[in-house]
């Protein structure tokens, strides 16, 4: 049972809303008896955008779901979708929002069809219908057994079907691929990659970073319930550093010594090293001078970002799974 402090929490107000934001969170707190799960977290999901949302285990990811939801109540802060405060207002923004848990319970004696009609329902009409039946056909689903005898992975299409059929504002996902195929992954991503052509808005949640790349508009990541990084994929490569490689006999020490370059590898005339972002420009006429060839300059990944911030955790995380 989930246990609050002595004080009782505020209501997550609205905010004034970022223009063109269909989610706006400022400072949002929210407390578990002594354990604070959201420290003054900021989001921002700008409408007509996929918005990534990323962070390990515990980071916070699933209470500002929660939050968002009108599922909890937030401690203190501020919070705005779709120009509502969702404490407040949850039965309207749920007329308006489509959601996709990471770990689908259904009722266990009710065809997945059956489901299907019971999440969906308010829609109708023979357009609802027809999309209805093509996400059954392209998610590869049976919607006539019993929900019971559903793996995981068909309960989770259970949910998709029924949140792509909807025809909402805004789609919020935790973990939506978790228990798929790389093949209904793919079907996931094509379905997305329509929501944003259709100006529809999603929050992505997701471990899956190579998805989160392919999908993403801006990315925010979270970290002991703050917002560590924010932004669009160019934005945050800034903040880290290229990997260039290249082919040169020259000698190499006024490379090494140009400011911005890490790790500088030699072997035999192949060179390979990392370089910030604000010093690539400082770097290229060495390389000219050099008369370096084959020369590539690779962008951080977003993984390299996430790692950025997590690697001691991810790290940690393996040791204690190992002792276990």
């Amino acid at each position: 049972m989930t246990t609050t402090g002595s004080t009782s929490p505020e209501p997550a107000t609205p905010v004034s809303a970022t223009p063109d934001a269909a989610i706006t969170v400022r400072d949002l707190t929210k407390t578990f008896g002594r354990t604070r799960a959201l420290d003054g977290f900021d989001l921002t999901v700008p409408r007509g955008q996929v918005t990534g949302f990323l962070g390990p285990n515990g980071a916070g990811k699933s209470t500002t779901i929660r939050v968002l939801l009108g599922l909890l109540r937030a401690t203190s802060g501020t919070a705005d979708v779709l120009g509502m405060d969702p404490w407040t207002h949850a039965v309207q923004i749920h007329h308006r929002l489509a959601y996709v848990p990471g770990d689908t319970n259904l009722w266990p004696n009710l065809t997945g069809g059956e489901a299907i009609d019971v999440l969906t329902r308010g829609e109708r009409g023979a357009a609802h219908r027809r999309r209805r039946e093509e996400l059954i056909a392209r998610f590869e689903l049976d919607p006539t057994k019993r929900a019971r005898t559903y793996s995981k992975g068909n309960r989770q299409k259970v949910a998709l079907v029924a949140a792509l059929s909807r025809d909402v504002d805004l789609y919020i996902m935790d973990e939506p691929t978790s228990g798929l195929d790389p093949l209904m992954e793919a079907i996931f991503t094509d379905e997305v990659v329509r929501l944003r052509a259709d100006g529809r808005t999603v929050l992505l949640s997701s471990h899956i970073l190579a998805e989160v790349e392919k999908l993403c508009d801006t990315v925010t990541i979270i970290r002991a319930g703050k917002d560590v990084e924010s932004g669009t994929l160019a934005q945050l490569r800034h903040l880290t550093r290229s990997t260039v490689a290249a082919t040169s006999g020259a000698d190499t020490a006024q490379l090494a010594a140009t400011g911005g370059v890490h790790d500088l590898v030699v072997d035999g005339d192949r060179l390979r090293f990392d370089v910030d972002d604000a010093a690539v420009h400082d770097v290229l006429p060495v390389l000219a001078q050099m008369q370096a060839t084959s020369l590539t300059i690779t962008p951080p990944s977003l993984e390299d970002l996430f790692l950025r911030h997590y690697g001691d955790d991810l790290a940690a995380d393996t040791d204690g799974e190992e002792e276990s």
